[in-house]
């Protein structure tokens, strides 16, 4: 069906007006996708600020132009070709399209043809890579739960030490390294042998040994010597 001029203007607007605020752009087959796939897809996309649009590649390479002063070829856009514009992450609307892409791989309904990254023109398979990757979310969501696991680990310390004041009647840090010095010494103690002091009797008996030996031809002997 034949699109008026008047017509063919407004998409043009619309096209470019979208382009202006992208920060990513994707083409892609549309081969077999129905109403019900594209109403599917696009109300996700549309959480990720991304729109997907159909139409006349003509128009798309007049926006590309007029946008960005990039000419974009017809002929790396087989077939019939929709657009999908990210304005908010540049990665999250395409990982949408990617795991629609993959999950209609069977039926062949959607596949990627052509990007425009980082104001770079891209072809299916470099697209289809990026398209691959986690967005910024994901990404920032992995590095908070790296960061958090050793002041999780630090929270579950204190949260222990609390508990075990409580359980000894403690109120402050203070009093319980006080309990545990206190503690420390009572085990050296209980683990010290204990020697036991001679009875005044052995030493009494041990006494008149020595005193036999002094003999008052044995101090003459030391004297002479």
């Amino acid at each position: 069906m034949a699109i008026s001029k008047a017509k063919k203007g407004e998409i043009l607007a619309v096209l470019e007006a979208h382009l202006k605020a992208s920060t990513s752009v994707a083409f892609t087959t549309n081969t077999g996708l129905t109403a019900l796939d594209v109403t599917t897809m696009k109300k996700e996309l549309r959480t990720n600020d991304t729109t997907f649009m159909l139409a006349k590649k003509t128009l798309m390479c007049i926006a590309f132009k007029n946008v960005f002063n990039v000419e974009l070829s017809i002929d790396t856009l087989p077939g019939q070709v929709a657009i999908i514009i990210s304005k908010g992450d540049k990665v999250a609307g395409l990982a949408v399209v990617n795991k629609y892409a993959k999950e209609w791989a069977k039926e062949k309904k959607m596949q990627f043809v052509g990007g425009f990254f980082d104001g770079v023109l891209l072809d299916a398979k470099a697209i289809g890579r990026i398209a691959g990757l986690p967005s910024r979310e994901v990404l920032l969501a992995k590095l908070l739960g790296s960061m958090m696991s050793p002041v999780s680990g630090l929270a579950r310390f204190f949260d222990g030490a609390k508990k075990d004041m409580e359980a000894k009647g403690l109120k402050t840090a203070k009093d319980l390294i006080g309990v545990a010095a206190v503690t420390t010494v009572a085990e050296v103690v209980a683990a010290t042998p204990v020697v036991e002091a001679p009875a005044p009797e052995a030493v009494v008996e041990a006494a008149p040994e020595v005193v036999a030996e002094v003999t008052p031809e044995a101090t003459e002997e030391v004297a002479a010597a």
